[in-house]
């Protein structure tokens, strides 16, 4: 299972790198080059959704992934109806560091049914989103606020909470275009206070803040924006979050 191949990874301090793919943004001309870094670099996984989905292109993306790449696709859906058989797993995302009760419980109400036949590996995430400094698609889409970006604090009993509740990863983003990444100290102190992986996202440009983001605690690094600018910087940001 994967959810336990993450555990293990974890347990012996192996950071995973995760490409991001909007079915929105990417070009579909572009995934070939995508794919032949990404097997060049070992990337250990696809994240494949977005906050807004307009068009019909999911499953081709995940269909043209899988026959180019040997890695897993994993969902990771802005709403409830981005879903697709041809992934191998789904992070089922509770909005943790919200108080819209629609991204807490109601939405998984609505798809509840489907999922529990659906041929895919269930993980159950708790996400945080994280101030950027701008305006996110998530935060208006959401209809909530972000975890001020230096209250490690309010970071850290948000995690500890959801770890509690029994989700079995933590999802720290700053969300597509932030002007600031999470910082390494608010992953120190969040990372320090839970045992389960802990993923970060959003607003990471270069290879630097990747090495300084594991360095810092993260277990997983997911970089989408910065990529679908330049595609080249997978060999780096891959290099970096794996010690090489």
């Amino acid at each position: 299972m994967l959810y336990d191949s993450l555990l293990a990874a974890k347990k012996t301090a192996r950071k995973k790198f995760v490409v991001l793919i909007d079915p929105d943004d990417v070009k579909i001309g572009r995934l070939d080059q995508i794919a032949k870094l990404v097997n060049e670099a070992q990337v250990d996984a696809f994240f494949i959704g977005g906050s807004l989905i307009m068009n019909n292109q999911m499953d081709k993306v995940i269909t043209q992934l899988k026959e180019t790449c040997k890695i897993p696709t994993i969902l990771f859906p802005g709403g409830s109806m981005q879903l697709s058989f041809r992934a191998d797993a789904l992070l089922l995302l509770s909005l943790i560091s919200g108080r819209n009760p629609d991204l807490l419980i109601g939405k998984h109400v609505e798809v509840a049914t489907f999922l529990r036949v659906a041929p895919l590996e269930i993980i159950s995430t708790g996400y945080m989103l994280i101030d950027g400094g701008i305006a996110t698609s998530v935060s208006y889409m959401s209809n909530t606020y972000p975890i001020p970006n230096t209250k490690n604090d309010i970071a850290v009993c948000t995690a500890i909470a959801g770890e509690m509740l029994g989700l079995k990863l933590i999802f720290m983003d700053a969300g597509s275009g932030a002007k600031m990444p999470v910082s390494e100290s608010m992953i120190e102190a969040v990372s320090s206070n839970i045992d389960i992986p802990l993923i970060v996202g959003g607003g990471i440009r270069n290879a630097e803040k990747v090495a300084a983001n594991v360095r810092a605690g993260a277990d997983i690094i997911v970089v989408g924006n910065a990529i679908e600018e330049d595609p080249e910087l997978i060999k780096d940001m891959a290099a970096a979050a794996h010690g090489r």
